[in-house]
């Protein structure tokens, strides 16, 4: 850390109330989990909307996306 950023936070640690600091820094987590379940719900519901999307497709959808080659299993 730079010196320059160093004395800044002395500073403001001066200023502040070690109450009022432990307040921010409490406030700051709860902030930081309110993102991570608001991340992990959405990542959920991408998750689900794929699933629908996969269960919705028609038979030739299916086909189509298919790696396998239908001609090679046809009789000769």
């Amino acid at each position: 850390m730079s010196k320059k950023k160093r004395r800044e936070e002395e500073t403001l640690r001066q200023y502040i109330n070690e109450d009022v600091l432990a307040k921010l820094q409490s406030k700051k987590k709860q902030l930081k989990q309110q993102e991570d379940e608001r991340a992990e719900e959405e990542k959920k519901k991408r998750i689900q909307q794929r699933k629908k999307r996969e269960a919705d497709k028609s038979f030739e959808e299916l086909l189509n996306e298919s790696e396998l080659d239908w001609k090679s299993f046809k009789k000769q």
